[in-house]
């Protein structure tokens, strides 16, 4: 083979090889936390999107660098998912250079946030839409791109934001391109929280289910007329029963679950109200029988008839504390009574929350079953105290800030909600009950509930006839995680996908020591001058050695 033609193969195969770039494409993620590489469940939602799907999002403009990283993020992660499937489509839109109405932004469930920008030691208020607006056949919803946490500084706020990118986008994609929705039931019968009071959790669940009422059809109890339309709910919701359940009504729900529906219990082992003690001050607490204990024994929980007092961890709690001129004088105090469940565990029920509050709560025992996973949620600090009942509460039981953790001893904590998970065992299949079910099954298959040993986690508010926000505090002002947590423990329930999984994702901060980099400050800035010259001063003198030597 002559020169020429060498020349020629080499140049075809240079070209070949840049063609066979453009079809051939591979990328390796070499980080710890596979932080580039989107899951397998994303991966098929993203592939049963069989029409054009686009994605407005609001983070284009001149903002703080922190939310350049989350633009950066976020333009990544759409163009992953554009690669799975060509019919996504993004641009990024500044809405105030556009002059973007806020009513119009508001209506799509956009909400502003103000930032403070520190420039040439001066601070200015930026306001900032962190949302994306997704349109698909014919529908749209918003997509919050920050997560809403109190007590966590802002660095810590934008991580937690991209470590929740894939989720909020893929769960929003799998609501909106489901064909079918699935039901959520709540039971009306046993004296369960009113419209009014569980307003909150129904908007919060009818933003990605069908929800219904189950009312017995013999508007005394259930019955087998009721299985027919119990088999149509997905999951089943028992929020603050007052009534106790019959065994007939014990067996219906039991053979629910053997057949696979999902629960979600809240239930009050104490009856307890704050309304009635904020008007006569001195209440008598008693013991509530649900006729549950033998249900949830079945499976490994025991729901105890005594209220929590967690001294560390509660709400606040505003009562008068004086009058000046004949106006009262409002003061915010902790009330044991009202724990807060923080999230302290590896879930991805509870993480990234706000705290939960609970209201008069009693506490749960684990007692284990085989074939059956259970995991604690929320439990109380390590300075809490049990007070059996029937017992007096009183409103003088407040504490005061400065007095937390008076408690000499540390107690063990209390536990105020578990998941199950599993293949459930029926608590009839050794009794005469079962006869009474046609097709009794004794063994469920791989089933899920969730239990909360407080029946007003699921209450809102209610202002001159108007229900609040699930979560939300007219007096103190404070916003709580109850809203969220209902919503990931119905996502949880009915999760078939395994999306849930994602909210566990940890992006782990790699952050410069700034301690060490006021130290060694001097040190590294004579390093990067003098380094750069000294390697050109050496390649100079030997370039001049072997050129003085060649041409000698």
């Amino acid at each position: 083979m002559n020169k020429k033609n060498k020349i020629a193969l080499i140049i075809i195969t240079v070209i070949l090889i840049i063609g066979m770039s453009g079809l051939i494409y591979k990328r390796f993620d070499l980080t710890a936390e596979k932080r580039y590489t989107l899951s397998d469940s994303t991966i098929k939602v993203l592939k049963s999107i069989n029409k054009p799907m686009t994605f407005e999002v609001y983070l284009d403009g001149d903002f703080p660098a922190s939310f350049k990283q989350l633009q950066n993020e976020t333009k990544f992660m759409l163009d992953e998912f554009r690669k799975i499937n060509p019919k996504i489509d993004y641009k990024f839109r500044d809405p105030i250079a556009e002059k973007i109405p806020m009513d119009t932004l508001q209506a799509m469930g956009i909400q502003p946030s103000q930032l403070v920008d520190k420039k040439a030691g001066k601070d200015s208020q930026i306001i900032l839409y962190p949302y994306a607006a997704v349109k698909y056949n014919g529908y749209g919803t918003s997509i919050p791109l920050m997560v809403q946490q109190s007590g966590i500084d802002a660095p810590t706020q934008l991580n937690k934001s991209i470590e929740n990118l894939e989720y909020n986008f893929v769960s929003t994609i799998k609501g909106m391109t489901e064909e079918t929705v699935k039901n959520v039931g709540f039971l009306v019968n046993q004296q369960e929280l009113g419209p009014d009071e569980f307003r909150g959790f129904l908007d919060v669940a009818m933003e990605n289910y069908n929800i219904g009422p189950i009312i017995p059809e013999n508007k005394t109890e259930l019955s087998l007329a009721d299985v027919p339309k119990l088999k149509q709910m997905d999951a089943l919701v028992i929020a603050k029963p007052r009534k106790a359940f019959t065994d007939n009504e014990k067996v219906i729900l039991d053979q629910y679950i053997m057949n696979g529906g999902k629960t979600l219990w809240m239930i009050d082992a104490v009856n307890a109200e704050m309304d009635t003690l904020f008007q006569a001050k001195k209440i008598m607490a008693y013991p509530l029988d649900l006729n549950l204990t033998d249900f949830m024994f079945n499976y490994g929980l025991r729901i105890n008839p005594a209220l929590t007092k967690d001294m560390k961890k509660s709400a606040l709690v505003r009562i008068v504390s004086g009058e000046i001129a004949g106006n009262p004088q409002y003061s915010s105090f902790l009330w044991p009574y009202f724990p807060l469940g923080i999230a302290e565990t590896k879930n991805p029920i509870t993480k990234n929350i706000n705290p939960v509050k609970f209201e008069f709560p009693t506490s749960i025992d684990t007692l284990g079953r085989p074939n059956i996973k259970t995991k604690v949620l929320f439990e109380s600090s390590e300075r809490t105290i049990s007070k059996t009942v029937p017992n007096y509460v009183a409103l003088s039981e407040i504490v005061r800030t400065d007095s937390i953790g008076e408690m000499e001893r540390p107690t063990p904590p209390k536990i105020f909600a578990v998941a199950l998970e599993g293949k459930f065992k029926s608590a009839y299949a050794t009794r005469s009950e079962k006869n009474s079910y046609p097709n009794f099954k004794a063994q469920s298959p791989e089933n899920k509930m969730l239990v909360i040993a407080d029946g007003d986690v699921a209450r809102n508010q209610i202002w001159k006839g108007k229900s609040l926000p699930l979560g939300e505090d007219l007096l103190t002002k404070a916003q709580y995680g109850n809203a969220q947590f209902l919503r990931n423990a119905l996502d949880y329930l009915l999760d078939d996908s395994n999306l849930m999984e994602l909210r566990n994702r940890t992006i782990e901060i790699r952050l410069l020591d700034r301690e060490r980099i006021e130290e060694e400050r001097s040190k590294w800035q004579w390093i990067n001058l003098l380094l750069p010259l000294g390697i050109l001063g050496v390649l100079g003198a030997v370039f001049y050695f072997l050129r003085k030597k060649m041409f000698s």
